[in-house]
């Protein structure tokens, strides 16, 4: 089968980006970017603009002129236009359409007494904004037929953008994350799986309908939803159902999650744990990590650490699955399940993993970085040091510490006016952890250490990477959901669908709150 088409797209494509990326290195645009607060952005602009440029230009005449034949460079020529497509809508929305939504929304003041605009408010930012034109292109006009391959291809983006986020955790950062996310999603899974199993034979729901919908409800929703099939031996009907509920569910949560957690006064930690427990699907969990911060990481690090630890959790609920279901269904034929793990067991998964193991040598930054900033108090400048003031608020509140290592790390701190040591950092941070310390102390521990982490260049650039993969995949995904596939969610599904999410999010909501604490 030919899957490239002659269509002169590709190459319009390439021509306006690479026209941009021009029009922004020669300065054409400095007055509008200025105006839209984006000068800061510029470099990023060029090279990524200039870089699908080139990319669209070759490939549009490649499908113009030459003459196509069956195969894998035919098709993957084929999701050249659509990717470009995906990545104009993003880089529209990310570098124009948000911050003019944010410069009109500041010029409408603040929202009662919230003290925010309603941009904020509601989290209007490129990462929501990018889905929502998604949503809209979707279904109020049409994903033009050259461009479809290429739409399906944004999940790949996603699924990249998970495997190079293992470059910006540190061994120890990793496992405090790791012994935390095993506890919170090995209850909640467990028991949302348990919920929905003996809800669904209550509702009289068919076994292979409740196996399923158990999977996908309980571990990671769609993948999940796929690796379960075979072994409770669903009907393709009950499979529409599943993911039609996951879908509407998730989309529900991607955009209540992050103001809500804004409200409550969540940090990275809190959310991205509750993102990463309380939502659904992958691609909805970053979605939702990253409109609740979208100019930063750190909070998408910890929902993807959770989701990953979820998707670990896919064999274990499998093999349940297969036992469960044979001795509920009678003449139900037993499954391979390691075949099944096997075949269906998320690949990006392994990738994350080789690539933190790659980040644990120091290839990417030192091996001993944190949150991506490495340890280093040699060029500490004497404005980031701490002042005669501060030394004098600490010295005034060393009777409140009790433990001799923090007494020892804070006096050191104070006689040398910087972090002296990885150690002094871990310990001085757990200072601030317990709130020993009044706010203005524990501003001072806070400034200190961000005086002595530095990020690597690496690192830096694997975040910019890392945010466009997201944002490109995230917009894809927008184009993705339909309103006729969120109506394939039938009644019974749905209705322990909610029930199940919505216990998973309050549940999950109260635990961290309650016991998860932020780190600084």
């Amino acid at each position: 089968m030919i899957y490239s088409q002659k269509t002169p797209a590709t190459l319009i494509l390439g021509i306006v980006f690479a026209a941009y990326g021009w029009a922004v290195k020669q300065g054409l645009l400095d007055g509008m970017l200025a105006y839209l607060g984006q000068t800061k952005n510029a470099d990023e602009m060029v090279a990524i603009a200039l870089t699908a440029g080139i990319v669209g230009i070759i490939a549009g005449i490649v499908q113009l002129f030459a003459t196509a034949r069956e195969g894998n460079f035919d098709y993957y020529l084929s999701t050249i236009a659509g990717a470009l497509f995906i990545l104009l809508v993003a880089a529209v929305v990310k570098w124009q359409f948000a911050p003019l939504v944010a410069i009109l929304s500041k010029a409408m003041g603040t929202v009662g007494g919230t003290g925010k605009p309603i941009h904020k408010l509601l989290g209007l930012n490129y990462v929501v904004l990018g889905i929502l034109s998604g949503i809209i292109i979707v279904n109020y006009f049409k994903i033009p037929s050259w461009a479809e391959n290429g739409v399906r291809l944004s999940r790949l983006g996603l699924k990249t953008g998970v495997i190079l986020l293992g470059a910006l955790y540190s061994i120890a950062e990793l496992a405090k994350l790791g012994q935390l996310s095993v506890v919170m999603i090995g209850f909640f899974v467990l028991g949302s799986v348990g919920m929905v199993l003996f809800i669904g034979a209550r509702r009289h729901i068919p076994n292979s309908m409740g196996g399923v919908l158990s999977a996908g409800m309980g571990v990671c929703g769609v993948s999940a939803t796929v690796a379960a099939a075979p072994v409770v031996q669903a009907k393709s009907t009950e499979i529409a159902y599943t993911i039609g509920t996951i879908l509407l569910w998730g989309v529900l949560m991607m955009f209540i999650f992050p103001p809500l957690g804004h409200a409550l006064g969540m940090g990275p930690v809190q959310f991205g744990a509750w993102a990463g427990t309380g939502i659904l699907n992958s691609a909805q969990v970053a979605g939702a990590a990253l409109a609740f911060q979208p100019d930063g990481i750190e909070t998408l690090k910890v929902a993807e650490i959770f989701n990953i630890t979820r998707v670990l959790f896919l064999p274990i609920i499998v093999l349940w699955l297969a036992v469960w279901y044979v001795k509920r269904e009678s003449g139900a034929q037993t499954v391979n399940v390691g075949k099944v793990i096997v075949g269906k067991f998320p690949v990006f998964v392994l990738g994350f993993i080789l690539v933190f193991a790659l980040s644990s040598t120091g290839i990417f930054a030192p091996a001993n970085h944190y949150k991506g900033k490495y340890f280093d108090n040699s060029n500490v400048s004497a404005k980031k040091m701490l002042s005669d003031g501060d030394v004098a608020t600490l010295q005034a509140q060393v009777d409140k510490v009790q433990r001799e290592d923090r007494t020892a790390a804070l006096s050191r701190l104070m006689e040398n006016r910087k972090v002296m040591s990885i150690d002094d950092d871990d310990t001085l941070r757990g200072l601030v952890n317990a709130k020993v310390l009044d706010k203005g102390a524990n501003k001072i521990l806070k400034k200190a250490h961000k005086a002595v982490r530095h990020t690597a260049k690496r690192v830096k650039k694997f975040r910019q990477l890392i945010v466009w993969f997201f944002a490109f995949g995230l917009v894809g995904l927008g184009m993705q959901i339909t309103f006729a596939s969120i109506k394939q969610a039938g009644g019974q599904p749905l209705f322990i669908g909610t029930i199940v999410g919505a216990t998973k999010a309050v549940g999950a909501l109260i635990v961290i709150l309650l016991f998860v604490q932020e780190t600084i």
